[in-house]
């Protein structure tokens, strides 16, 4: 396996392949193979962009016959028929069953991108500066969105102070019961210096920071007060969304009515790149035409692939079974968790993604070595990298996933003797 080129050529900053010392060569679904030969079950589908696995055969048929006919595949924010078959198509599944009127706002094709233009609209409506963001948090790692990000390890990149924004603790970090409403009396005592915020910007799942779950009742907190201040409601749903955890939105049944919601990742269906958010009309109309830009914000194949995408979401069974996927992950991390009792580790997860909190960043990284060397591919997330994070695609067959986690067992059951 020759990786000399990229170990003189590419930069420092490479990451995973670090932790998947291997050069890839093909891809299907839930596996990828690498130049050699070896098959590796995918759960970590692109830190969570292909949830409709690699190279989907209906979007792949999709792209070829777009590129085949000279679709335009870049156009800036010029209308196409793509784009105005993806718009017309995400109001019919997604906007209109939830009663809706979002606009859509297309931007550079990053999650941190969708982001720091949400932040900069939330400035921008209210006339203020910060944005209360919340531990454990992952929003991106561009400055504005940097802010908002809780973790240390990519906060000290920045090389500058990361300013104008207000941490709380997450629902379930130390003083998250008490902290929104603590905030809420500081707001509403007249003495006490602490100002209204531009706006709240939240994950329902923390999925970088470990998995962590809001509650219904939280998140309204969050929401009315917000409401209360004058301030804007804003939900990060990059990761979680689009199906991962068994509705398209990680919030879908909590009655929750945010201001902005950030998309990107599984959102272009293929893999390609594309970020959206959804802005609430009044919210929408403080931009003015070319307030914010973004060269790539008209990729045609994403549009292809993410209007095919939708298609999923019209089917019935689709998110039933990843209910049920999901369900069966998390019996199995019950299940390794009970066979080492000592440990005190806790599953936590919605849907299909799933997450076992080891409380030690090393064992959780020996364990992806361990995994890797069977053939799996995971990522540690959290606080020092302590969680394993299991986000397969949610198209995976029945019997890899089933297999994949036998592995990850073995993985975890090498690890642990070899403490």
């Amino acid at each position: 396996m020759d990786t000399t080129i990229f170990e003189q050529h590419e930069s420092e900053i490479r990451g995973y392949c670090r932790a998947y010392p291997t050069v890839f060569a093909s891809a299907s679904n839930a596996r990828q193979v690498d130049e050699d030969g070896t098959s590796y079950i995918d759960f970590f589908a692109g830190a969570g962009v292909l949830n409709f696995g690699h190279n989907n055969p209906k979007m792949k048929e999709a792209m070829i016959a777009f590129l085949q006919a000279d679709g335009v595949a870049h156009s800036l924010d010029t209308y196409t028929t793509t784009k105005r078959d993806f718009i017309a198509r995400f109001h019919e599944v997604v906007l209109a069953p939830r009663g809706m009127d979002h606009r859509m706002q297309f931007m550079g094709p990053t999650g941190s991108n969708a982001v720091e233009a949400a932040l900069k609209l939330a400035r921008l409506t209210t006339g203020r500066r910060e944005i209360v963001a919340f531990s454990h948090g992952f929003h991106g790692m561009t400055l504005g969105s940097l802010a908002a990000t809780a973790n240390e390890a990519f906060r000290q990149w920045a090389g500058v102070p990361l300013t104008d924004v207000v941490r709380l603790p997450f629902e379930t970090a130390p003083g998250g019961r008490t902290g929104v409403s603590d905030y809420a009396a500081a707001l509403r005592d007249p003495s006490s210096g602490v100002t209204p915020p531009a706006a709240f910007l939240i994950e329902p799942v923390q999925a970088e920071g470990g998995v962590n779950l809001a509650s219904r009742e939280w998140l309204h907190e969050i929401q009315d007060l917000a409401r209360e201040v004058g301030a804007l409601f804003i939900i990060d749903d990059i990761q979680a969304g689009v199906g991962r955890t068994g509705g398209y939105f990680s919030f879908d049944g909590m009655d929750l009515d945010p201001d902005i919601i950030t998309l990107a990742k599984g959102l272009g269906g293929f893999g390609t790149p594309i970020a959206m958010n959804l802005n609430k009309p009044a919210v929408d109309d403080n931009w003015s035409p070319g307030a914010h830009t973004g060269t790539f914000r008209g990729q045609g194949l994403s549009f292809v692939a993410g209007t095919v995408a939708l298609d999923y979401f019209t089917d019935e069974t689709f998110l039933a079974d990843v209910l049920a996927k999901g369900e069966q992950m998390r019996q199995k991390l019950e299940a390794i968790a009970a066979a080492h009792p000592d440990q005190e580790w806790e599953v936590r997860g919605k849907g299909m993604m799933q997450a076992l909190d080891t409380g030690d960043g090393a064992f959780a990284k020996q364990v992806q070595t361990e995994c890797f060397e069977r053939g799996l591919l995971i990522g540690p997330c959290g606080s020092g990298g302590r969680v394993i994070k299991l986000i397969p695609p949610l198209t995976i067959p029945e019997s890899d996933l089933a297999e994949g986690l036998d592995l990850l067992e073995q993985a975890i059951d090498a690890a642990a003797k070899a403490r």
